[in-house]
């Protein structure tokens, strides 16, 4: 199996169907349960996969959701990231200082640690990070991961063997990718395959600011692969794994109902976003930082003030995206219509649970949630840091 590196890019997409319009925003003020000050929503669209139908067919939801935590499913996690739901039954999460995967039962919260992951170098915002399973699970137990090592940011993935004693459960990594820019800031680490069968990462650019508008390198991307690691067929840049650019460090993806594609991104100082992904799209930084008026960069369907959002994980439930806050210390619902956001975003959860990471669908109106208390930057209390079970609409 061929490895791969950082690939030249011959070419570019030509710009039809991928300039968008500069949609209107309206902020609107609030916490809690009613939308969130310091956030804002784009009336037009910013871009999507291939696989699009039309919003008319689609029932938009309501303008306001609802949240109820259900339980913690699990207490005591050291710096979890990843989390990864076993069709089997389990979760399975990353610690990304430690370097280790833990499989945790979501009925008793029960914890058994599979193994290390050999080579991580956690430093920084750098460590054991995403995790996501094989399409093949049921026949391969592959699970794979993206982690920061000492020269870079790659993806490897590993058997899971659950007859094996607990700390051995874990097969010798399989290097897929290599050669992500790695940086004490801007890891991205965010992986998952989509409806295609092709695995996503978004990837950050590591504190280099130009890499992100640099076709040519792998940083501030998101890129979609085989599970072998080759660029996938239909990728907008040939014979690369670029699939959109000019992002700042991507740390959520999630697919709507439809197959589209949407992406969370730490903004710098002022905006934080919530993205529709064109194949082939520029979002804008270093140039831009929310929305933009240059028609040649997609703008964001939804922006926060950074001190309300530093958004990580995003998932797709109940018609909306479910968007994790770090420094915000709160979940966001943002309702969908389409690729555009159908109302104001609303804030859930705000300062109770301290920073939250993680959102992953829990199939229906059921999400799990992450905090990430123990990660340097919060406050961790009793218990930290927890996996919740929330039911949302």
């Amino acid at each position: 199996m061929q490895r791969r590196t950082v690939p030249a890019v011959l070419a570019v997409l030509a710009a039809s169907g991928l300039a968008v319009t500069a949609g209107c925003s309206a902020g609107s003020s609030g916490a809690g349960e009613s939308p969130g000050a310091g956030a804002s929503v784009s009336a037009s669209p910013g871009g999507g996969t291939a696989a699009q139908t039309s919003p008319a067919a689609e029932k938009t939801p309501p303008a306001k959701g609802t949240v109820k935590v259900v339980r913690t499913v699990a207490e005591g996690l050291d710096t979890p990231w990843g989390l990864a739901p076993l069709p089997e039954g389990g979760l399975l999460v990353a610690s990304r200082d430690e370097g280790t995967i833990t499989r945790v039962d979501e009925k008793t919260g029960g914890k058994t640690e599979l193994g290390e992951v050999p080579g991580v170098s956690a430093a920084g915002e750098g460590g054991l990070l995403g995790l996501a399973l094989s399409p093949d699970y049921a026949s391969d137990h592959m699970v794979y991961a993206y982690f920061t090592s000492v020269s870079d940011n790659r993806i490897v993935r590993m058997l899971y063997d659950a007859k094996r004693p607990a700390g051995d459960q874990l097969g010798a990594p399989d290097t897929v990718f290599k050669g992500i820019p790695k940086g004490m800031i801007h890891n991205g680490g965010r992986i998952a395959f989509g409806p295609d069968g092709m695995l996503y990462a978004g990837t950050g650019e590591s504190g280099d600011r130009g890499l992100a508008q640099d076709k040519k390198s792998l940083g501030g991307k998101i890129l979609r692969l085989t599970p072998e690691g080759e660029p996938a067929a239909g990728n907008p840049f040939p014979d690369s794994p670029v699939y959109s650019y000019g992002h700042r460090n991507v740390q959520g993806l999630a697919w709507d109902s439809q197959q589209r594609l949407f992406a969370s991104e730490f903004g710098q100082d002022t905006w934080d976003e919530l993205n529709a992904i064109a194949p082939g799209g520029d979002y804008g930084w270093p140039t831009a930082e929310g929305k933009s008026g240059d028609p040649k960069f997609q703008n964001p369907i939804a922006q926060w003030h950074t001190d309300d959002a530093s958004p990580s994980g995003i998932a797709y439930a109940e018609g909306s995206i479910w968007m994790a806050g770090l420094k915000g210390q709160r979940l966001w619902r943002v309702p969908l219509n389409g690729t555009a956001a159908s109302a104001a975003p609303q804030a859930f959860l705000k300062g109770e649970y301290g920073r939250l990471r993680t959102v992953v669908s829990a199939g229906g109106d059921k999400l799990w949630v992450t905090t990430s208390n123990t990660d340097g930057r919060g406050d961790p209390k009793k218990g930290d840091d927890r996996i919740l079970e929330i039911q949302v609409s």
